[in-house]
């Protein structure tokens, strides 16, 4: 019932929203005569704050259209290679003639992004970084409401076969990059499929900031699982999907409250960066409220997640441990990171990482205990959280060159 209420809200104040973004730009716009009235510049600051705090966000594109590749810009192509219900593998193609994509010989990297409120659209910069000196691929994970029911439900498993499916689609060759929560399912369908002496293994995985061991450094993201029963988040936060959308009726964890838990976790910081908005409006500081809309154009736009996958994670990764523990089964087949022994490992974590504690993503070193220690490797980032790690300075000019040694070196 309340996703049906958060719609007709919705509803309700669009005829508001589409007047103060009209207002807004009728006190703002040289053209208009509004804008030259006194106390202009503050009123259109107020209605495109208004306008900003009422409109419906929607899933922001990658807009990565050129990198440098040795000194030249060189176009980029984005391709759909495979698609999935819940799931589309996207690559970033370089536009490049055959001799001259087979004369740059770049390492193919596979990222897998999290499917955890926002878009895939979170790792643009991750993305954009590494595309200078490898051919990447991307998870881009499906809006749950936009999935209709008749393609049957996604589980946490269902994650670990996509992520398999990926690796084989693109070669033996490929090195894995998962951030934050796929750094389990990822760790698990990699631990399978060296169980099964699968023969397109990759060559190397590099985990971001994930719970790979959520019992380590406990943060309130952790503390939330753990101290709320499974059924309080069964009968708490999932809902149906309402009829305006093609996946009427399927059980998610509503994108709407995510974003709710995402602002609670801050308020007073979002608080004080909309009234920082208002005040480069107010002064013409164009270049501080164009940032402040790039920020929340991506913060503000979240999808729901099915409502399976997300109470098996609650309870494998953050109640019950199953991977640290090794009691993990997937539909019959235990997962064991110790089987694992020809993919290099590299581990992230950021120092201030307030998502993901100090150690729950070093874990994995421990549980790939059969991985040579010459082809291990750690590092925690120095003053960075959790966004630190892949996107921002700290990202360009530390962390993605040290991940372009990694891979170089187990090529």
């Amino acid at each position: 019932m309340l996703y049906q209420l958060h719609e007709l809200n919705r509803a309700f104040l669009n005829p508001m929203m589409q007047w103060a973004e009209t207002s807004a730009k009728l006190f703002s716009d040289p053209v208009s005569p509004l804008a030259h009235t006194p106390f202009s510049q503050r009123i259109a600051a107020g209605y495109e704050l208004l306008y900003r705090l009422s409109k419906e966000y929607e899933k922001p594109q990658f807009n990565i259209d050129a990198v440098p590749v040795d000194g030249k810009s060189v176009g980029i192509v984005e391709e759909v290679v495979e698609e999935k219900p819940f799931c589309r593998l996207i690559h970033f193609r370089k536009d490049l003639s055959a001799r001259q994509a087979t004369a740059l010989k770049q390492p193919t990297v596979l990222v897998v992004a999290p499917l955890s409120g926002h878009h895939s659209t979170l790792l643009r910069e991750t993305v954009r970084a590494l595309l200078q000196e490898h051919d990447v691929y991307i998870t881009d994970w499906t809006d749950a409401r936009m999935v209709p029911v008749e393609q049957g439900a996604f589980h946490l498993h269902d994650y670990v076969y996509y992520v398999q499916d990926f690796i084989r689609t693109l070669g033996p060759d490929v090195h894995v990059i998962s951030v934050c929560q796929p750094t389990v399912p990822v760790l698990a369908a990699i631990s399978l499929m060296a169980s099964a002496n699968d023969p397109m293994l990759p060559k190397s995985m590099t985990m971001m900031g994930g719970p790979i061991d959520a019992r380590k450094s406990p943060t309130a993201v952790n503390d939330l699982a753990t101290e709320k029963p499974y059924s309080w988040f069964e009968n708490t936060v999932i809902y149906s999907v309402p009829a305006n959308y093609p996946g009427f009726g399927r059980k998610v964890y509503p994108g709407f409250l995510q974003h709710a838990g995402f602002v609670a976790m801050n308020p007073r910081r979002h608080a004080q960066s909309h009234w920082d908005f208002y005040m480069h409006l107010r002064d013409g500081d164009d270049a501080s409220a164009e940032e402040h809309r790039k920020f929340y154009d991506e913060y503000n736009a979240v999808l729901d997640m099915p409502a399976e996958f997300y109470l098996e994670t609650i309870k494998v990764v953050f109640q019950d441990f199953n991977l640290a523990r090794g009691t993990w089964e997937i539909e019959g087949q235990l997962v064991r990171p110790q089987d694992i022994k020809s993919v290099a490992l590299f581990t992230i974590e950021g120092e201030l990482d307030d998502i993901s504690g100090s150690g729950q993503t070093q874990a994995a070193q421990e549980l790939c205990s059969s991985i040579p220690k010459a082809r291990k490797q750690h590092f925690t980032v120095p003053k960075a959280g959790h966004y630190g790690i892949f996107s921002g300075r700290r990202w360009r000019e530390i962390v993605c060159p040290k991940i372009g040694e990694f891979i170089r070196a187990n090529a």
